[in-house]
């Protein structure tokens, strides 16, 4: 089982995006090292698959936010050693010593700066070992769900072979021979162990980046299940990237597995649609979720139409876009996979009569994949009065609370039908018809 998502749902959701403010991504992105940075786009790119692996990722996070800690190393000696570990060619001990001779009496008869190169990340390894081994003793005594990480690396570390390494002045001149020496037990001997090492620092930037941000933004973590549960149960659900939020439940299930949304233009729909799909993504990732708690069954996949627009290149229309996009999510319920299919407004981009029949002979055969999930939206509430038959279809409304002539937005979900009106009075609000008729 893999989780699926396509590039429409990526971008409505707006995921990804390293630059782009407002993104899932950018709000995460708090990560120091370039390292760091590659391993959380793995992590938003391929989402787990397992409740075991999604739990105890969590695990992890939950314990780095309870830790506390700030980034212990410095970047830029991160940097350092990683550049020379990279410049490895596997040479002999003894082709290491010459290489290494040649390159100082170029150093001192030239403006060759490899030898220097070589003292500073043999500097720079130093204190990165010895960083991480005080790092390490200090979460040994409570080292929570990394234990495995920390009693392996710990072993590494205490090598006699690394003993006399750790122990050098780094301040001190070394002699050329010893140079030499370390330099091919770090690259040679020890360079798998110091792939894990650096392996772990990034890991602990990305852990604390992210816990930092849970914190910071009072994020929780949702509880993964068993994907036979078929159940998605979120309190005071919001969009991550909104600050101060309006929270709202939501419940799906098997026996209740489609939810029906009514409201009224810029009553919230689509934001809290987002928001539904962001927190199931994440959740997926082992990440926090903007929500006071979540519990859900893994999905196999994630399929949502919220944006959808003309394609000029293809001679679409709005509307047969529209079509196609629901063709698409057909297909992907037909294979038998548990998803999680979002659509808002369905059909907009037609007349009501059609948009009517279309909605509601769409979302009733939807209705049927009782192994997925659906949320539908739309402001023809008529559709809804005609969905009431279905046992399966749960049916809330966004609220649109009138302050004289003006219209207020709860953003909070209500149970039912909406009955909300209110177009003719917005249009009389901002003069349209006393411009036309001037």
């Amino acid at each position: 089982m893999s989780f699926s998502i396509d590039r429409q749902t990526m971008d409505e959701l707006n995921l990804l995006g390293k630059y782009r403010n407002g993104s899932v991504y950018h709000l995460f992105n708090q990560v120091k090292t370039r390292g760091g940075e590659r391993l959380l786009d793995e992590m938003f790119l391929h989402p787990l698959e397992k409740a075991a692996a999604i739990n105890e990722r969590s695990s992890t996070f939950r314990y780095f936010q309870e830790l506390g800690m700030s980034f212990p190393f410095d970047v830029a000696q991160v940097t350092m050693v990683r550049e020379y570990l990279d410049t490895s060619t596997g040479k002999s001990a003894a082709v290491m010593l010459g290489d290494i001779f040649v390159k100082k009496l170029l150093s001192g008869l030239t403006r060759d700066e490899r030898y220097r190169k070589i003292v500073q990340g043999l500097q720079a390894a130093i204190v990165i070992l010895k960083k991480c081994y005080a790092v390490l003793e200090g979460m040994a005594a409570d080292p929570g769900p990394f234990a495995g990480r920390v009693a392996a690396l710990r072993q590494v570390l205490s090598d006699k072979g690394l003993e006399r390494l750790l122990n050098t002045d780094i301040y001190q001149a070394l002699p050329v021979k010893m140079l030499a020496q370390y330099d091919h037990l770090l690259k040679g001997r020890f360079s798998k162990e110091m792939e894990d090492i650096l392996t772990f620092i990034y890991e602990l930037d990305v852990n604390i980046a992210v816990s930092n941000v849970a914190r910071s933004r009072g994020f929780t973590y949702a509880q993964a299940l068993a994907p036979e549960k078929n159940t998605f149960a979120v309190a005071g659900l919001g969009h991550p990237c909104i600050e101060k939020a309006v929270g709202n439940d939501v419940s799906l299930h098997g026996h209740n597995n489609v939810l029906f949304l009514t409201g009224a233009n810029m009553a919230g729909k689509s934001t809290l649609m987002k928001s539904i799909g962001i927190g199931m993504y994440l959740a997926h990732m082992g990440f926090p979720v903007a929500a006071e708690r979540m519990q859900f069954s893994v999905r196999e996949g994630l399929y949502s139409s919220i944006n959808v627009s003309d394609n000029i290149h293809l001679g679409y229309s709005h509307f047969y876009g529209e079509v196609v996009r629901v063709k698409q999510a057909a297909l992907a319920a037909a294979t038998g996979k548990r998803l999680l299919l979002m659509f808002d407004e369905l059909f907009k981009g037609t007349n009501v009569k059609d948009a009517y029949d279309g909605t509601l002979a769409v979302t009733a055969a939807f209705a049927a994949y009782t192994d997925c999930l659906f949320i539908v939206s739309t402001h023809i509430i008529e559709v809804g009065e005609a969905l009431r038959k279905y046992d399966n279809i749960q049916f809330a409304f966004l609220p649109t609370v009138m302050e004289g002539s003006r219209p207020r937005y709860t953003y909070k979900l209500a149970e039912g039908i909406t009955e909300d009106r209110q177009g003719m009075m917005i249009i009389r609000n901002e003069g349209i018809l006393e411009m036309i008729g001037d």
